[in-house]
């Protein structure tokens, strides 16, 4: 009975993998299968590498004000290894020149008005115009709204346009004019519905906030969780299998069908008493078309953004590197870099590997201006390096470069998209031992995608439980 009960994790990525593991890790644990189109496991947790200088390619910090990632980290024998940033001031570029990052923020919603004058990132005016959300009517919004109207309404066009988009931008690559307030700041969203100033409801939100890093690393790169997970999922019995595409899912009877393409030693369908989708919106609306037809509707209503990271080592004179570990670029200064990390400066990990070269990331690529990434690599790398001469005055061309590209890799939680979760999972749950998980759903940061596969794991263990096979 045991040996015949049988988990398809669709995807490889550490939300599917962290799912797997969880479902391995109970007395009596079914047979768990994890299938990943890519040629290798990890999503967006990669690692990359500039000549012998290894960096992350895709995420590189962990959230460390939520517990799911360090207790992974732990989980999976990388505890020990979990490092703080060497700096955690940042900067944006505003008007100029490179300006501090106010203190006390939530997104960029300032908490501090004395703060956010030293830090001149606002005009005079736009300045001016904050502090008169005290005097105006009350305005707790009754339903969803987008971040940007709602912030401009309350403390003008500025704090939107030079703090509030740039670091929405730096999480999801959107709009914050297109984002959801209850999704993307939700102890805010909570907060205006009890106080009738926006800054007041930021400042109590920020009240009493963990000092120190937010952030934390992994020494050799935060790809390594990814690894780690998946070695632990085959050494607690679970399969991998990469290069495996599933296009097609079907009920036959009490169990799932999965067609699948690749994965040759499978054949061409593998039957499942439970299922785990853990991949992004579109092929999970796709895969749910002729079973859940209601959350395949809303699946396809999320929209993606794509951005690409080039990675650059310069020799360690080749600009006056500022302090901090980076900074953002609004929209507003018509610039295609959206942010730069200076993993250098950040990580001591990636110093160590040499002290006469400097690790360089930056970021490019919003929501709605795909065209920018259709540029070749070369093209990609020459541009960033051209607004860095502007941005820190760099005299030399990198060493090394690198682009990574992720297509469709962040989805855009909309207006509405709090509601639209419920639904999609309401309408998955009708189905018997079939789940969802990932970045679309509750968050695109690690934790919250390590939450999601946590939920996931819960919802289809009853069906694989003995008692749970009719």
């Amino acid at each position: 009975m045991g040996d015949s009960r049988r988990v398809v994790v669709v995807g490889g990525g550490i939300a599917g993998l962290v799912a797997a593991l969880d479902l391995l890790d109970q007395p009596d644990a079914p047979i768990v299968t994890v299938l990943e189109q890519a040629d290798a496991v990890g999503g967006k947790l990669r690692a990359g590498a500039l000549d012998d200088l290894g960096h992350d390619a895709g995420a590189e910090s962990l959230l460390v004000t939520r517990p799911e990632a360090a207790e992974l980290a732990e989980r999976v024998g990388l505890g020990a290894d979990l490092v703080t940033p060497r700096t955690t001031t940042a900067s944006i570029w505003s008007r100029g020149r490179l300006r501090p990052l106010p203190r006390r923020t939530v997104l960029g919603v300032p908490a501090d008005l004395r703060a956010l004058a030293d830090a001149g990132i606002l005009s005079l005016p736009g300045l001016l115009r904050v502090p008169l959300d005290r005097c105006l009517p009350g305005s707790a919004p009754t339903a969803d709204v987008a971040v940007g109207s709602y912030v401009a309404a309350r403390l003008g066009r500025q704090v939107v346009d030079r703090l509030v988009d740039p670091l929405l931008g730096g999480v999801y690559a959107g709009s914050a004019d297109n984002l959801s307030l209850q999704a993307t700041m939700p102890a805010l969203f909570a907060g205006v519905r009890q106080d009738r100033s926006l800054l007041g409801a930021a400042s109590k939100v920020t009240t009493g906030q963990r000092s120190g890093p937010v952030f934390a690393g992994i020494a050799g790169g935060v790809s390594r969780l990814a690894q780690s997970t998946a070695e632990r999922v085959r050494l607690a019995g679970g399969q991998i299998r990469t290069a495996t595409t599933v296009v097609g899912l079907a009920r036959v009877g009490d169990r799932w069908r999965l067609s699948v393409r690749g994965g040759l030693e499978l054949g061409p369908t593998v039957e499942a008493d439970a299922v785990v989708l853990a991949v992004p919106a579109p092929a999970a609306s796709r895969l749910l078309q002729a079973v859940v037809p209601t959350a395949a509707a809303d699946l396809a209503d999320v929209e993606l953004a794509s951005v690409a990271l080039i990675a650059m080592a310069f020799p360690h004179d080749a600009a006056s590197w500022p302090d901090g570990s980076g900074f953002l670029v609004p929209a507003v200064e018509g610039s295609a870099v959206k942010a730069v990390t200076l993993l250098s400066a950040k990580w001591g990990w990636v110093a160590d590997q040499d002290r006469q070269r400097r690790v360089v990331r930056a970021s490019v690529g919003r929501w709605g201006d795909a065209g920018l990434l259709q540029r070749d690599d070369d093209d990609l790398v020459e541009l960033v390096v051209a607004e860095l001469r502007r941005f820190l005055g760099v005299v030399a061309p990198p060493l090394a470069a690198s682009v990574t590209r992720w297509g469709g890799a962040l989805p855009q939680y909309a207006v509405g998209h709090v509601a639209r979760v419920a639904r999609i999972r309401a309408a998955v749950a009708t189905q018997p031992g079939l789940a969802v998980c990932g970045a679309t759903y509750d968050g695109v940061g690690i934790p919250a995608v390590i939450a999601s596969a946590h939920l996931a794991a819960r919802q289809v263990r009853g069906s694989v439980e003995p008692s749970g096979r009719m």
